[in-house]
């Protein structure tokens, strides 16, 4: 019976291993930025979602990665063809969350906003990935709630501690 017990300690603190931030995440995500556009934490975007039904969130990946999954409510704006027109339906002074994978893409694109006059941009910290990682929701392209999230490709996959890979 002991030994059951034990076993099953050893494997929980395995298991629950495999979850967890390596120790350096924060210092090596922190380094990709260039700190141009103010962070949102996850925590901070859950509490702003609370009580800012007019938040505007916007997603900064490519459309195949949007389309296995994105945050509820948020709009494809993509990345590699992004053009300031399909923002011009947004007031100016709307407060504004892009996201993409990690955050380095949506960084691009939130300056991009700023230049073009929108007062309260900000990006999300980790991405989606962080996102997925405190266990908040994504859905898919029909609604539906899903662990899968698209990694862009097999090098960035790392960085996806929590959620089914997709690429």
């Amino acid at each position: 019976m002991n030994r059951i017990i034990i076993i099953t300690l050893l494997f929980g603190i395995f298991i629950s291993g495999l979850s967890q931030k390596p120790d350096n995440y924060d210092e090596q995500l922190k380094s990709m930025y260039k700190n141009t556009v103010p962070l949102i934490t996850q925590d901070e975007l859950v509490n702003e979602l609370e009580k800012n039904s007019n938040l505007v969130l916007l997603d900064a990946r490519e459309m195949n990665e949007y389309k296995v999954s994105h945050l509820e409510g948020a709009r494809y704006i993509g990345y590699d063809n992004f053009n300031k027109k399909t923002v011009k339906d947004i007031p100016k002074d709307a407060s504004i969350v892009v996201y993409c994978s990690l955050g380095v893409r949506s960084e691009i694109i939130g300056e991009k906003l700023l230049e073009a006059g929108f007062s309260n941009v900000k990006n999300l910290y980790g991405g989606i990935f962080e996102w997925v990682y405190y266990d908040n929701t994504i859905i898919d392209k029909k609604g539906n709630e899903t662990q899968n999230v698209h990694t862009f490709d097999k090098d960035w996959s790392k960085w996806l501690i929590k959620g089914e890979k997709v690429y």
